[in-house]
């Protein structure tokens, strides 16, 4: 029927060639400030002969984010080690799987060994072994354009199936929408030979640029990260996820014995530990925060020096160093809220108890000032203003009569005769005769709900809101036990990279910030130490051998931090003290035969007494039965 407009019908075609107008690339240059503390007991700032500077008051003195300088690093004695490896990374090297035994197995060999190389989890589950990293390598190991042709449906070539991505099909499809922006760093620019047409379909699977880097949306990075860091965190029970309130690093000086709060922001989101139950997961119950996920769309860091290690002070270098160290500290502050209750900022204090402008009488504010100079003795929003209700009555008891109103056309149309019947309904709704009958136009009528006037909303004294998670349970899960210090793992991205962060917070520190700390200073010195930040290299996710390099890595992490080391510890513990007992009563008996046989006809006693009373139990249970 329609075979004659088949022709108006554009098909599908594949480009011939690069599009037009394509802005220049943005260039790859990454911050390398990287502050150093020759010694942990560096002296503060300050001056010898008077008290150094509180690092909580310097931090305070920041408004504006240009005000970050290499002195507030200096104050927190921030010490980074670039370039680190997995070993240097991992506080246990024994948590780190042998990658390189694994990679030599094969397929039977790897499934009769899987669940030999699984370890207990802190969840009370196993972890992934040998299996599933083989499964996950081979997923990140297709290249690029193999990828793009099963997410963008385009036939393989001849010869060829379509790749069965698996798990990493909507990494490959987030990485497709980072190749409109940056340039696939996977495959160099190829062309096709003299006196050859380039196949149409190995055409429209080259990945294409049309807009620079800066251009890009930053959900596309935070989306690219948060799916290739599931590909590894799903199957050791944690996930990413934004946090429902936003982060802060709160902070508190206390100065001549008195506090002074406040906070920074940060952008970041968490890797929680998803629950066991139903009923948990279905009420948005998270457990952590496990580790930090900051994805960050800065684009204007300087070139870098010649030897990698070199440290450079650029601005955007200072500053971008200065958020991943607040998306740490934010961690380590959740992470330190297990086992305790929210305290609201300012409980208390005077200035939320007591009236502000000094106690004074107050005023009118915002439209009360014309409403009382338009000659209305009524203020809006005043709580001492009698009810509209009632000054309506009183006025119409007080106005003259009015002149007769005017008739309207529709009572004019159903006045009239009609020779087809009668007219339709013109009465008018409910809701018009009150919205005619009611105020004037303008006059903003107020709402029947509890909720009070703008006006008395701001005049309420009261203290800021809470501002902790309701449904997450705070818990420092990987923590080591009895350490002084947490170590906060942070996944930095940075363009189309991504690199694993380890800031080891220590606890004197949390304690300056939030202003628990009794001393701050130990002979003029600090009394944490250094705040130590160990980086490893960027890993690129467009290249397939990065990639996996950087999955091992977040194994890695995930192992140590996921583990059920701690708890066994502390049951270890207490089975060896149960065992010492025994063998020292053992030994005991060995020497002393009397008090053995002792010890052995007090038990007989004791387990005759309890024959006799299971033996009551169940004679009375009997006689009620026969009863019944």
């Amino acid at each position: 029927m329609f075979g004659n407009f088949a022709h108006l019908i554009p098909l599908a075609t594949a480009p011939q060639g690069p599009p037009k107008d394509v802005p220049p690339p943005t260039p790859v240059n990454f911050p390398r400030y990287y502050p150093q503390v020759q010694d942990d007991q560096q002296i503060a700032l300050g001056a010898e002969d008077e008290t150094p500077e509180s690092v909580v008051t310097l931090l305070q003195g920041i408004v504006r984010p240009a005000q970050l300088a290499i002195a507030h690093f200096e104050a927190l004695g921030v010490h980074v080690v670039p370039n680190a490896t997995a070993a240097d990374l991992i506080p246990d090297p024994a948590y780190i799987p042998d990658f390189a035994a694994w990679d030599e197995l094969s397929s039977d060999a790897a499934h009769e060994a899987n669940e030999n190389t699984r370890v207990p989890l802190v969840s009370g589950n196993r972890s992934p072994g040998c299996n599933t990293y083989l499964e996950r390598k081979r997923e990140l190991l297709f290249p690029n354009e193999t990828g793009y042709r099963t997410v963008r449906r385009i036939q393989p070539p001849k010869g060829q199936s379509h790749a069965r991505l698996g798990n990493c099909y909507e990494f490959f499809r987030q990485l497709d929408m980072l190749s409109n922006y940056w340039d696939d760093t996977s495959v160099a620019e190829q062309s096709a030979p003299e006196g050859e047409e380039e196949d149409r379909d190995a055409l429209a699977a080259r990945p294409r640029r049309t807009g620079a880097g800066n251009q890009m949306p930053p959900d596309f990075r935070q989306q690219m990260v948060q799916t290739f860091l599931k590909l590894v965190a799903y199957d050791f029970g944690c996930n990413t996820a934004s946090a429902r309130a936003e982060p802060r690093l709160h902070i508190t000086s206390r100065n001549r014995g008195s506090a002074r709060s406040s906070y920074f922001s940060s952008g970041c989101t968490f890797m929680y530990k998803t629950p066991t139950t139903r009923e948990e997961a279905r009420a948005g119950i998270v457990e952590g925060p496990v580790a930090a996920v900051s994805a960050r769309h800065s684009t204007g860091f300087s070139p870098p020096p010649e030897d990698p290690n070199e440290s450079s002070t650029d601005p955007d270098a200072v500053f971008d160093l200065g958020r991943e160290l607040v998306a740490a500290l934010v961690t380590a502050q959740h992470r330190a809220r297990e086992g305790r209750t929210e305290k609201r900022i300012g409980e208390g204090a005077w200035w939320c108890t007591k009236p502000r402008w000094g106690g004074g009488p107050g005023g009118p504010i915002g439209r009360e000032i014309e409403q009382q100079t338009s000659g209305d003795d009524t203020l809006v929003g005043d709580k001492d203003a009698p009810h509209p209700a009632t000054d309506a009555a009183v006025a119409a008891q007080a106005a003259p009569a009015e002149k007769p109103a005017k008739v309207s056309i529709s009572s004019r149309l159903a006045s009239r005769v009609s020779p087809f019947g009668p007219l339709p309904s013109t009465r008018l709704p409910e809701r018009e005769k009150e919205s005619s009958s009611g105020p004037a136009k303008g006059v903003k009528r107020l709402k029947k709900s509890g909720n009070m006037a703008m006006y008395d909303n701001y005049r309420m004294v009261r203290p800021p809101a809470l501002t902790w998670d309701k449904k997450a349970k705070y818990a420092a899960i990987g923590r080591a036990a009895g350490a002084e210090y947490d170590d906060i793992f942070v996944v930095s991205a940075l363009y189309h990279h991504i690199s694993i962060v380890r800031v080891r917070v220590p606890d004197q520190l949390m304690a300056v910030l939030e202003g628990r700390a009794e001393h701050e200073f130990e002979n003029g010195k600090r009394s944490w130490g250094k705040l130590e930040v160990r980086r490893s290299k960027w890993f690129d996710l467009f290249k397939p051998e990065d990639r996996v390099d950087a999955m091992k890595l977040v194994w890695c992490m995930m192992n140590w931090l996921m583990r059920a080391v701690p708890k066994n510890e502390e049951e270890k513990d207490d089975a060896d003290q149960n065992q010492d007992e025994k063998k020292d009563t053992t030994r005991e008996k060995e020497v002393n035969p009397a008090a053995a046989s002792q010890d052995a006809v007090e038990q007989a006693k004791d387990e005759a007494k309890q024959e006799a009373k299971d033996e009551v139990k169940q004679e009375s249970v009997d006689v009620k039965m026969e009863n019944a």
